[in-house]
């Protein structure tokens, strides 16, 4: 098998740099979703469901993009026109879906179609986002992987920052913050909009900078008998014989997704609770809290940037991996006694920590362990760690809400409890380098 070349940091800064735009999409959608919904109506014990089609749609499309662009090959590459369709989707709902409450529908209608604008979105963007991941795995040597997923997570950090301070920075712009009962206001409509725009820039940089490697070439350096657009796929075959990195990485996954899930979806509730004591989505307060979010995530971006520059100078991988999720922990339950917007800052930098560990670990340890022969399908299935998590953990939302006391900020505790017990099952990863599945 011959070994891939090493790439000039130019090419591995374009193989991402579209992953950019998309991250600002996803961040709009994660700082912003359970303000549209509550401010549509939804109830906090229902917050939960709402977010279950995000991931859903994900476990779905993801193992899909990645089995049919290993099978595909044109003029413009192998993972490159599903890139595109998922993007130019993106825009389009994006468009659309913060218009959900100003097109004079009843609520229950008006959160059906904010549902089903959800749904396209999420598959848009989980379409345009496997394909950066792929990218890497195919193009860039074992040498370099690390490398190349830290400039992803770098740009996937700067797009989440640029998505979060949006509604905050069009609000300081003069931009209305509160709307009519049941609207959403313009500095979250126009947030989806600039970020729809930007989107669309960044993948055209990519489609224009990046060139794939023909399958005859693909094969050759990843010592495969006959290119991958020529073998057939049996995908319950291929997770049978997954590397044990792939499973052992998934437990910790489970934890960290789960989490996460929790902050995205609870917290605009609890720091409208804890910081401006109201509980009223239709108070100039809450929809403060609501800015104030992004401002929170964004915080959490700046730390996971920082922690990433970090994370490379401790020698064993596990104690980084391991130290980073209980630093996030930590912050989740610092949430809840806080009272003053500004000190939130500092349980969202260690957030970050664990943010960063999760972005570029699982990815390296899982195609470090595995030769190259389906690496579309295998990191399309290692998506249902991300995806399986967060859709448990949405199910269970009201219900781990009534357990305690009807309190949202109580979910951060539930959070920095998942994360740490992610922190312990670190220790249980098999890694392996180079495995043939």
């Amino acid at each position: 098998m011959n070994t891939k070349p090493d790439l000039s940091f130019g090419k591995l800064w374009n193989l991402s740099f579209g992953f950019f735009g998309v991250q600002i999409a996803y961040a709009l959608q994660s700082a912003n979703i359970s303000r549209i919904f509550a401010t549509l109506g939804a109830d906090p014990h229902n917050l939960s469901y709402f977010w279950i089609l995000p991931p859903l749609m994900g476990i779905v499309v993801q193992p899909i993009v990645g089995t049919l662009s290993d099978k595909t090959w044109c003029r413009f590459g192998r993972r490159i026109p599903y890139l595109f369709i998922g993007a130019a989707l993106a825009v389009f709902v994006m468009c659309i879906l913060p218009n959900a409450g100003s097109f004079g529908m009843k609520v229950s209608t008006a959160m059906i179609f904010g549902l089903i604008s959800l749904m396209f979105l999420d598959t848009s963007i989980n379409m345009a986002m496997q394909p950066f991941k792929m990218l890497v795995g195919d193009t860039v040597n074992e040498k370099q992987k690390g490398l190349a997923y830290s400039i992803q997570s770098f740009l996937c950090n700067a797009g989440s920052l640029v998505g979060y301070i949006f509604p905050f920075l069009f609000t300081f712009l003069g931009i209305s913050n509160v709307a009519a009962n049941g609207v959403i206001p313009d500095s979250v409509i126009y947030s989806f909009y600039i970020g729809a725009a930007i989107l669309i820039l960044c993948v055209f940089y990519t489609i224009v900078k990046v060139k794939e490697m023909p399958p005859k070439e693909y094969a050759m350096y990843h010592g495969l008998e006959k290119p991958l657009d020529q073998e057939k796929v049996n995908v319950f075959k291929l997770l049978k014989s997954a590397p044990v990195a792939f499973w052992t990485v998934g437990l910790v996954q489970f934890f960290c997704w789960s989490a996460f899930m929790y902050m995205w979806t609870y917290t605009n509730g609890s720091i409208a609770n804890t910081c401006w004591n109201t509980a009223d989505v239709s108070s100039t307060g809450y929809q403060a809290a609501g800015n104030w979010v992004g401002i929170l995530f964004a915080v959490q971006a700046v730390g996971s940037v920082l922690w990433a520059v970090i994370l490379p100078q401790f020698n064993n991988r596990k104690v980084s991996y391991s130290i980073s999720l209980i630093l996030g922990g930590i912050g989740f339950c610092m949430i809840p006694f806080i009272h003053n917007q500004y000190v939130l800052f500092l349980p969202f930098i260690l957030i970050g920590c664990a943010w960063a560990a999760m972005l570029a670990m699982p990815f390296t340890i899982v195609t470090n362990a595995l030769n190259g022969s389906h690496m579309g399908v295998y990191l399309g299935l290692f998506n249902g760690t991300i995806c399986i998590p967060q859709i448990v953990a949405a199910a269970f939302g009201g219900v781990i809400l009534s357990l305690v006391c009807n309190v949202q900020s109580n979910m951060m505790l539930v959070a920095g409890g998942l994360l740490i017990a992610g922190a312990l099952c670190v220790f249980v990863i098999k890694e392996t380098i180079g495995e043939n599945p």
